[in-house]
């Protein structure tokens, strides 16, 4: 069993990033900026942000945070996202989910320019992505595709499972696994709350990717030895076992479960430091006008 150290390789890819960012100084190129945009105080967000912040000073990247009240309005965070449109010097920018109950996030997210939308929620970007053009992936899948990337786990003909189809994980991962790139190239089955029978899909799977914020919900019964198992889920659960008072857990039952796979993410340091790197990456993309020329 091989543990696949997510923390190690975003590590990698910012290093990566900062010495083309130098290169990119000594010719008195343009520095990429990011920006991103939270409303409200939900401590997960902030602290999410926070990081982003830091990777980008880090690197190199030039970074804006802004922050906004909880109570603001949908028409005044509209009017923030047309400011950063029109900004020539930011490349590309976020606006931190979930948004306060008032605001549709939807309507927010079609807001964003595309060319700037480097989370790659704009239904422009999923569609490119879906008919494997140049496209800015969405962070968390873009950082697995990475991982299986390199680790060199052969992917072309393996039956993958993905469990959740949420817009910002489980779908975009079904489509990128069955796309006819390096990695993929899959035959995927994505299964939900309403798939009957999930043993016996997961039973069969070579790789499966399990995205459902339930804590330990797969378990070593459901899986064949040597399959490889990305766990993308991380949810805070009491414990008193530790000096904060709690843990996290994700959503496989990772002591009982390595002792079978072949390879696995743990929960923390799997899956979630990739989504920082995986951010910077499709901003410096950005900045090059590699997508969208």
């Amino acid at each position: 069993m091989a543990i696949i150290d997510g923390k190690l390789i975003s590590l990698q890819i910012q290093d990566e990033i900062a010495l083309e960012v130098n290169a990119i100084k000594e010719k008195g190129g343009k520095v990429p900026h990011l920006a991103a945009v939270i409303v409200g105080n939900d401590g997960a967000s902030e602290t999410y942000v926070g990081a982003k912040v830091k990777a980008c000073d880090k690197i190199g990247f030039k970074s804006t945070l802004v922050k906004l009240e909880e109570n603001t309005t949908e028409q005044e965070l509209l009017h923030i996202v047309e400011g950063l449109n029109k900004d020539a010097d930011i490349d590309g920018y976020i606006v931190q989910l979930p948004l306060p109950k008032h605001i549709n996030e939807q309507k927010i997210v079609e807001a964003i320019d595309p060319k700037k939308d480097v989370d790659g929620f704009h239904p422009q970007n999923v569609g490119r992505m879906a008919l494997n053009l140049p496209a800015y992936l969405p962070a968390t899948p873009y950082g697995i595709m990475q991982l299986l990337e390199r680790y060199k786990i052969d992917t072309a003909g393996k039956n993958c499972v993905v469990i959740g189809r949420s817009h910002i994980v489980g779908s975009p991962m079904s489509i990128l696994m069955a796309r006819n790139t390096v990695p993929g190239n899959c035959t995927v089955t994505m299964c939900h709350s309403r798939t009957k029978n999930l043993k016996e899909f997961t039973l069969n799977a070579d790789i499966v990717i399990v995205a459902l914020g339930k804590p330990e919900f797969v378990t070593a019964d459901m899986l064949k030895d040597g399959v490889v198992v990305i766990d993308v889920g991380i949810t805070r659960v009491p414990s008193d076992q530790t000096k904060s008072g709690f843990k996290l857990l994700g959503d496989v039952k990772y002591d009982e479960v390595a002792a079978k796979a072949s390879y696995i993410t743990p929960v923390p340091g799997g899956v979630g430091p990739m989504t920082i790197a995986s951010l910077l990456m499709n901003t410096l993309k950005a900045s090059k006008k590699e997508i969208y020329l």
